[in-house]
């Protein structure tokens, strides 16, 4: 069986060491580089299965490279685990909102990462996988969970695994209302460590996508959202 390829990206030789060490004996095969422009070069040459990313990095900054890997087709849907010392909550969101899959702060546990990329590897494989799901259409609005495709009126919606999930789990049961919480742990696991806040930045950006056919994901204040009846 074919190991599965991370990609480090942190301009520190230490860390970089570190981080092969601990990846390698866990099975993976590991390449570093330490700047955002050879993350990109990388990724084009070499397309692998998640990618460990540092935010503060000389040139491009990670945010950056996160911007830039979603925008291309071959890049988009590669796993993305932040790894840095920038632990605001501001950060993080915004990581998350760019469409990173995970967020670890500096200093950190090698193992307590790789965990993390376990399952943001198990995710990624679920999301990918055929789904029995039956199609869901409600007014102009259709979810196919087996090709991961929304659309409006027969015109295709682009969003992120997140967003598509989000959506999916609320319009699965219209008119039931989810806390954030709830939210969290149906889509990344209870183990996820986000903060709630980061669900409405998801849920803004969805409901920008949909234009008009957002205004199903009503906000229940105080408690968090549903998809109207």
């Amino acid at each position: 069986m074919a190991k599965l390829k991370v990609l480090v990206v942190d301009d520190e030789e230490d860390l970089q060491e570190l981080l092969r060490y601990n990846l390698e004996k866990e099975g993976y095969s590991v390449s570093c580089v330490s700047s955002g422009e050879e993350a990109l070069a990388s990724v084009r040459k070499s397309v692998p299965d998640i990618i460990v990313l540092d935010l503060m990095l000389p040139g491009m900054d990670g945010f950056d490279v996160c911007r830039a890997l979603k925008k291309e087709q071959k890049s988009a849907r590669i796993p993305i685990v932040m790894l840095t010392a920038k632990g605001e909550d501001t950060d993080i969101v915004a990581g998350l909102e760019l469409g990173a899959d995970d967020y670890v702060t500096k200093p950190f546990s090698p193992r307590v990462l790789i965990a993390r990329l376990r399952m943001v590897l198990r995710r990624k494989r679920k999301d990918d996988a055929p789904s029995a799901a039956e199609t869901i259409e409600i007014r102009n609005l259709t979810i196919d969970p087996q090709r991961h495709r929304v659309s409006i009126k027969g015109r295709s919606v682009e969003l992120t695994a997140t967003e598509f999930a989000l959506l999916h789990h609320l319009a699965g049961k219209p008119g039931w209302v989810f806390t954030r919480g709830q939210l969290i742990d149906s889509i990344k696991g209870s183990d996820y460590a986000v903060t709630e806040r980061s669900i409405d930045v998801q849920i803004a950006g969805l409901r920008k996508k949909l234009g008009a056919a957002g205004e199903n994901i009503e906000t229940v204040h105080g408690v968090g959202y549903r998809f109207k009846e």
